[in-house]
């Protein structure tokens, strides 16, 4: 198992803003999700297992690249 140093940071704008976690290999899935609640910060970091994460709703997405905000 390799170590993955990208992280990403939610702030939560909006109450039940959702980051879910999508799995890597040949069929892309679901595989966890966490609601956040206005003004809760989640700090996610890509794995093995997780290659992307799908924002919804309201918020402030911080990455090494960048700060994003989602539109509602």
């Amino acid at each position: 198992m390799s170590e993955s140093n990208e992280y990403i940071v939610v702030k939560a704008k909006a109450q039940g803003v959702q980051v879910i976690g999508l799995t890597r290999g040949h069929d892309t899935k679901f595989h966890h999700t966490e609601k956040l609640d206005k003004g809760e910060v989640l700090i996610a970091q890509f794995t093995d297992h997780t290659s992307a994460m799908k924002i919804r709703g309201k918020a402030t997405v911080i990455t090494k690249h960048g700060v994003v905000e989602t539109d509602e």
